[in-house]
């Protein structure tokens, strides 16, 4: 699907020829995802592409996309020999959003890289204290709040937290993921000091007849 896109081959060939592990050294990935990002044709590649798809290509994107609280996540390439994933992040209108886990303080299963393609969002990263019983997160302490313009970068380390609690209509972001590093992600939401841990269907499906 991506080998018209000279932008995002030069990333995948760069991300498949590291020659590590990725998701055990991800700052050497920001390193090379921060000096990528600003190439001037990656916006007019990715439109190139959205509307060049053939049907066959349309169903499998729309397969794997998936629709969160805050945004329409599009997936761009996930291929299971690859150890990362391409995801396009369409935030929608600020009145549409509902409460859930993309607007608490969260972490994710995986490491991930991100640039603004278009608009702007309020990003909070977090620092958290846990439940030494349960595990999951009891307190959240706010350490930075950043107003991300078009073109800015950021990478999240699965053990780190943080929050998007507005962002502009229309806000584009572009993502690399890792392959999951752990089977869980927590949230929290400060409103309530309730603690969430999540676990994904891939990961239950097979404890599920046992369940029965």
């Amino acid at each position: 699907m991506l080998t018209r896109l000279s932008p995002l081959t030069e990333l995948a060939t760069r991300l498949r020829t590291a020659g590590f592990p990725l998701a055990t050294d991800w700052r050497v990935v920001d390193t090379w995802f921060r000096s990528w990002a600003d190439h001037p044709e990656l916006r007019d590649e990715l439109r190139s592409q959205l509307r060049s798809l053939s049907a066959r290509q349309a169903a499998k994107l729309l397969r794997s996309s998936r629709e969160t609280t805050t945004h329409f996540a599009w997936c761009l390439l996930d291929s299971p020999t690859d150890p990362f994933s391409f995801w396009l992040h369409e935030y929608k209108a600020q009145e549409d959003w509902r409460e859930g886990y993309a607007d608490s303080v969260h972490n994710h299963r995986y490491h991930f890289c991100t640039t603004i393609l278009r608009g702007n969002y309020l990003h909070e990263r977090y620092e958290t204290t846990h439940d030494p019983h349960t595990g999951l997160i009891d307190s959240a302490e706010l350490r930075r709040r950043t107003l991300c313009q078009a073109g800015a970068c950021a990478t999240m380390l699965a053990d780190e937290y943080h929050r998007i609690p507005a962002a502009a209509s229309g806000t584009m972001t572009f993502l690399v993921k890792s392959r999951p590093v752990s089977t869980f992600s927590l949230s929290y939401d400060p409103r309530s000091g309730i603690g969430h841990r999540h676990v994904p269907v891939e990961v239950r499906l097979g404890e599920l007849a046992e369940r029965i």
